[in-house]
């Protein structure tokens, strides 16, 4: 696709997507009246709504690899684009999600990320912290709710592969669930910044890591596991 056509179609999709989201995002508080199963679907809608914008708009379509487990776990997925952050809500079945403190003190958004059932998490890690995140979680899982995490942190380009933050150690020692990685290669279609172009993003879902491992250990095959795309040449199916 020639640079012209990428950047008409990364503006169409931006009109669209954007567009039709305001009403979708302007909605939440209705939603969040009816509880939480009320606010993963409306989630979930979101989800769709941009993958189905991606399709239309920019030809980007999604491979899976690999399959969910049907029981709650915490997912260590690579973040590489603003379109995984939307796009796992529906892609892992509504999971909860781990977020920054600062995004849960936000007046309206903070109060329908607890509604939908977010983990809020601060960066002194303190004993308190824990404790909440541990009854959360166990509440969450009991639930059937598996939990996402970008366990690299913000987004990283592709090629870069950044260690894994504290946090994920933390929570890996709190929750006590199996950890299932998955790599995902968006960024090269879906940059920061610039035009986006048509392909295929994949969603590679590694071994499961059981719980209980030595913290070097588990870090070291989460890590080798979200990062397992970044070898592999690109699709054939991209442009």
């Amino acid at each position: 696709m020639s640079g012209a056509a990428s950047w008409l179609r990364t503006q169409l999709f931006r009109i669209a997507f954007y567009g039709g989201s305001l009403p979708i995002v302007a909605t939440v508080p209705v939603s969040g009246l009816f509880g939480r199963s009320a606010m993963i679907r409306h989630a979930r809608f979101w989800s769709r709504y941009q993958r189905g914008c991606a399709r239309a708009f920019l030809g980007i379509t999604v491979r899976v690899e690999g399959t969910l487990p049907p029981y709650p776990v915490l997912y260590a997925v690579k973040h590489q684009s603003f379109f995984e952050a939307i796009d796992m809500a529906d892609a892992l079945g509504g999971p909860a999600v781990i977020l920054k403190r600062e995004l849960t003190r936000i007046p309206l958004w903070g109060w329908a990320t607890k509604v939908y059932g977010a983990i809020a998490v601060d960066r002194e890690a303190s004993a308190a912290m824990l404790r909440r995140m541990m009854t959360q979680g166990r509440a969450l899982t009991a639930a059937g709710r598996s939990i996402l995490l970008f366990p690299e942190g913000t987004r990283v380009p592709p090629g870069e592969q950044p260690p894994l933050k504290a946090g994920f150690a933390g929570l890996y020692k709190t929750l006590r669930l199996p950890v299932v990685p998955v790599a995902v290669d968006s960024g090269r279609l879906w940059p920061k910044r610039g035009a986006k172009r048509a392909g295929v993003i994949t969603y590679c879902f590694g071994e499961e890591v059981p719980p209980g491992l030595p913290r070097e250990e588990a870090e070291a095959r989460v890590h080798a596991a979200i990062n397992a795309l970044e070898a592999r040449p690109a699709s054939p199916c991209d442009d």
